[in-house]
């Protein structure tokens, strides 16, 4: 259940800092509303989740798969460069939520 909580905050999050891009600097009330929506579910689920996850474990993953989403998005659909550093970053990314998985931090 922990999981199913985390990447339901993850989704949140994702989809508020999405629609924070298309806030204009929060001048667009609806994007600004998804915004602050996206985030408040975000943390409430990341809070929920905390109650039975470590704090270590959940915020490598949540920060980490959301900030790989949110590029990965950026790239497929926002016009962003898909430059080999970037990439690599994304595998770099991905390579530390795993580590940290592995090393029994729960």
């Amino acid at each position: 259940m922990p999981y199913i909580l985390l990447a339901a905050a993850i989704a949140a999050e994702v989809a508020g800092t999405t629609a924070m891009k298309f806030s204009d600097g929060f001048t667009k009330l609806w994007p600004s509303v998804g915004t602050v929506v996206g985030y408040l579910v975000a943390f409430t689920l990341l809070a929920q989740t905390l109650k039975s996850m470590s704090v270590g474990t959940a915020y490598a993953i949540w920060a980490g798969v959301g900030t790989a989403a949110i590029a990965a998005i950026g790239m497929a659909f926002l016009g962003e460069a898909a430059t080999a550093a970037k990439l690599a970053g994304i595998a770099l990314i991905i390579a530390g939520v795993v580590l940290v998985n592995l090393s029994g931090a729960h």
